[in-house]
C-alpha cells in the first residue's frame, strides 16, 4: 500500500511564488529559500532540491531573478539569488491571481447544499 505523506505537493506556479515572495527578505541562496519555505509554513511544505532547483533555473531565464556566486555562511561555494524589479511585479501579478483563486474556491467549498 502507499504511504502517507507528511507534506504537501506544491504546484509548479505555485513553487515560483513562494520562491518569489522569499526573496522580497533579501539575497538568499537556493537552501535558505527551502529552509524558509518549510519554517514559515510550519513545516507543512518541504521544497525538496529536485523541484527548487529547476524553479530557480526557471525564474532566472524569465528574468524574475538574478543569481549571483558567493560565499555561504558556512564559506561554502553558493548562488546567492536577488528578485528583480520584473520579478516583484510578476510576484504582485501572481498573488492577485492566487487571492482571487483562493478566494473562489472557499466560496464553491463552503456551499451548503441541503
Amino acid at each position: 500500500m502507499g504511504t502517507k505523506k507528511s507534506r504537501e505537493d506544491l504546484l509548479q506556479g505555485t513553487l515560483d511564488m513562494l520562491v518569489l515572495k522569499t526573496l522580497t527578505a533579501g539575497q538568499l541562496h537556493g537552501y535558505a529559500i527551502a529552509q524558509l519555505i518549510q519554517q514559515l509554513s510550519n513545516d507543512l511544505l518541504c521544497v525538496e532540491e529536485g523541484s527548487l532547483y529547476p524553479a530557480l533555473q526557471r525564474l532566472e531565464l524569465n528574468g524574475w531573478i538574478e543569481g549571483n556566486w558567493g560565499l555561504s555562511a558556512h564559506n561554502r561555494r553558493a548562488r546567492f539569488y536577488t528578485l528583480t524589479p520584473e520579478g516583484r511585479e510578476h510576484l504582485e501579478a501572481e498573488t492577485n491571481r492566487y487571492r482571487r483563486q483562493t478566494g473562489a474556491i472557499a466560496r464553491i467549498m463552503g456551499f451548503a447544499f441541503e
